[in-house]
């Protein structure tokens, strides 16, 4: 869900957050338009990746897009539009979907849905695509369906790993509701409203806290007191990219796109087949029918080699797809990816090819992701 994509534009918003990851030393990168931590000094991708699989790891996500649909018949406008089944949750629940093109069915933005009531839904799509998913659900909507833009008004910090729980209850915030639940809570102290949600992206059980923009520090304090007899770490968004192709989670930009739809990136399980509306399901409908014409697999190194984005996948001479997603593991202490493969080259799980790093061959084994056994649940 992180589009590391920023547009051509001169100037990159800040995050309200941007004087505490200063003090840290943070190393800054444009991520879809915003200045926001790449890395923390004296800490680094390794080891902060390693405090989220084994302890604790905060992460600044405040880029994140965030949109509100209200209105009599809202939930059932959003779902008329977004690729999931929006009834298949209730209240106080979310929902990963899709924003497909209704044309061609490729993907617009991936988005989590929060369902607070049938006249009430919050969306937080990636950063670099929030005005153009506000843009069509405006155009889309009845005169009854509010859609506005929130991108700015409210902060959001991922505090991820298996100690998590243990630093929300110490500041008295819930941690015991469902995978893909939410609730609202105040956290004492501050004095701040707090949507604690049972969402993340690293593959560890964790939370993603929807705070009002203006209290996001005092809310970033507080998680720092409570959570140093955890050992908790400040975390850059290099950590939860290399935490997410772990776990072979897809990033807009990359592993989807306009060009690359849920089918031939294996989100099938986030289309809702059986409604009867949502944008891109003719298409959609029809590339299933047809099977796609090249399928999203895991790579996992055999040899040193480390796979990055764009890179050529061979089946010996013959050239049968590219790298979407590609890193060291720090976990796994090899190279991985995600690509793109061309299903008439008949590869499967175990299947062997290679991969062309900066012109050396490397053999790389066709696997199903997750690289790594998830504790999200």
């Amino acid at each position: 869900m992180t589009d590391v994509t920023a547009p051509a534009a001169t100037h990159l918003r800040r995050s309200p957050l941007h004087d505490r990851h200063a003090a840290l030393g943070a190393k800054f990168a444009p991520f879809g338009g915003w200045d926001m931590p790449l890395e923390y000094a004296g800490g680094g991708v390794i080891k902060e990746h390693t405090a989220v699989r084994e302890a604790v790891g905060v992460f600044d996500v405040s880029h994140l897009g965030k949109a509100r649909v209200t209105g009599p018949g809202a939930a059932a406008f959003v779902n008329a539009c977004l690729s999931n089944d929006l009834d298949r949750i209730g209240g106080g629940q979310a929902q990963y979907t899709l924003c497909c093109d209704d044309a061609t069915g490729g993907v617009v933005d991936d988005v989590i849905a929060y369902r607070f009531t049938d006249e009430h839904v919050f969306l937080i799509p990636n950063a670099a695509n929030t005005a153009e998913v506000v843009r069509r659900l405006k155009a889309a909507a009845p005169p009854s369906v509010i859609v506005t833009n929130e991108h700015e008004e409210y902060a959001i910090l991922a505090v991820q790993g298996p100690r998590s729980a243990a630093v929300l209850t110490a500041l008295g915030l819930p941690a015991g509701h469902a995978y893909m639940s939410f609730v609202e809570a105040d956290l004492a102290g501050p004095g701040v409203s707090v949507v604690v949600c049972r969402t993340g992206y690293t593959g560890e059980h964790g939370y993603e806290l929807v705070v009002p923009a203006e209290h996001a520090v005092a809310v970033w304090d507080a998680l720092f007191t409570a959570g140093e007899p955890e050992g908790i770490r400040a975390c850059g968004l290099a950590a939860r990219d290399t935490l997410r192709t772990e776990m072979g989670y897809p990033l807009h930009g990359q592993d989807l796109s306009p060009e690359i739809s849920p089918v031939q990136a294996r989100l099938g399980w986030a289309v809702g087949w059986g409604k009867p509306a949502f944008w891109g399901r003719a298409a959609l409908v029809a590339e299933k029918a047809a099977g796609p014409r090249r399928a999203l697999w895991g790579l996992e190194a055999v040899d040193r080699g480390i796979p990055r984005c764009h890179m050529t996948v061979y089946a010996g001479d013959t050239a049968v797809g590219e790298v979407t997603s590609g890193t060291f593991s720090p976990t796994r202490r090899t190279g991985i990816a995600l690509a793109l493969l061309d299903t008439a080259a008949g590869l499967g799980e175990g299947s062997t090819v290679e991969v062309d790093v900066r012109g050396r061959h490397s053999a790389m084994r066709v696997v199903k992701p997750p690289f790594v056994t998830p504790s999200v649940k």
